[in-house]
């Protein structure tokens, strides 16, 4: 579905590039629900932006992004337009604000389904109201406007605009980051549906709660200063972690039941550091446990620590850079 190798997207700055995506590799299989997490700025978000559209002052500055069989790194702006929403679709990460508050949600959806060549208003209409009543939205929201709704059923009323053309490959980066618990769980439960119904392929969840990822993601990948650290099946990452910040990361959640009650908590000490000019080597050494003398001078590879699970820290062997 989709491969991305060595990709480096870099923001351009007065006093240099920040290296926001430096060198990340992974693959999203079809029928799958691939979760990304990490902390902010550790570059998801500009990771998933970048595989859409790329406005200044981001920058490509290495890789591929294979996906279809095209690299979308070399696709034109208009070539990048034709496959958004129908092959490729994001819903943002402030999805509720995302929708054009000046146009009613039938004609924000007849003006994306136009740009794709659909002719008949009447069959898009019939099929919004269809995509809102699976979302359990009254067919009456497509007369309204997106500031009549409330912050819930406009978040459902982007999901059904991203996904109305049924796009191979759906991101939904931070979706549930605003979110009260309660409405979390009706926005994974769609996302379920999404996929049973064959409405989307495949998924890319974005997020910085690996908790809330188990309840969705088949594998995930940890990102830390714009770098995987780990990556491979949800189930065994999140039971044995093999990268030390994706245990404190763990480790500063608090978790249910009777085992964990006399739980303490433990944030991640230290700052993240500057991405205008990381260190060659480990980049989360500085606020690691475990640190070595060569960890700021050698970067750690991936290396395997089971059939599918990869982890990129020297504790396990992983000497030389990647």
């Amino acid at each position: 579905m989709l491969k991305v190798e060595n990709l480096k997207i870099y923001y351009s700055t007065p006093i240099g590039f920040v290296k926001a995506v430096d060198g990340v590799s992974f693959e999203v299989k079809k029928g799958e629900v691939f979760g990304i997490a990490g902390e902010s700025g550790c570059g998801k978000s500009t990771l998933v932006h970048s595989l859409i559209l790329r406005k200044p002052p981001m920058t490509h500055k290495g890789g591929k992004a294979i996906f279809k069989g095209k690299d979308l790194m070399k696709l034109s702006r208009e070539e990048a337009r034709k496959i958004q929403y129908k092959e490729l679709s994001i819903i943002p990460q402030y999805a509720m604000n995302a929708l054009n508050p000046t146009k009613k949600i039938k004609d924000i959806v007849w003006d994306l389904a136009r740009e794709h060549g659909m002719q008949d208003r009447e069959e898009v209409e019939k099929l919004l109201k269809e995509r809102l009543s699976m979302v359990k939205l009254s067919p009456k929201v497509a007369e309204m406007y997106p500031v009549e709704l409330s912050g819930g059923m406009r978040q459902r009323a982007t999901m059904v605009v991203s996904t109305l053309l049924n796009p191979d490959l759906l991101i939904a980066d931070e979706l549930t980051s605003a979110l009260d618990v309660t409405t979390q769980r009706v926005v994974i439960e769609l996302l379920h549906y999404f996929m049973q119904e064959g409405i989307v392929k495949s998924i890319i969840f974005v997020t910085h709660d690996l908790a809330l990822l188990k309840q969705i993601a088949d594998r995930v990948m940890v990102m830390y200063a714009g770098k995987v650290v780990e990556i491979g099946p949800m189930e065994e990452v999140l039971e044995s972690p093999a990268h030390p910040y994706t245990q404190m990361l763990l480790d500063s959640l608090p978790r249910m039941g009777v085992h964990y009650k006399r739980q303490k908590l433990h944030g991640i000490p230290g700052y993240p550091i500057s991405l205008l000019n990381p260190p060659q080597g480990c980049r989360f050494y500085t606020r690691c446990p475990y640190a070595m003398e060569h960890c700021p001078k050698i970067e750690p590879k991936l290396v395997q620590v089971s059939k599918e699970h990869y982890a990129a820290c020297h504790l396990l062997g992983g000497e030389g850079s990647a």
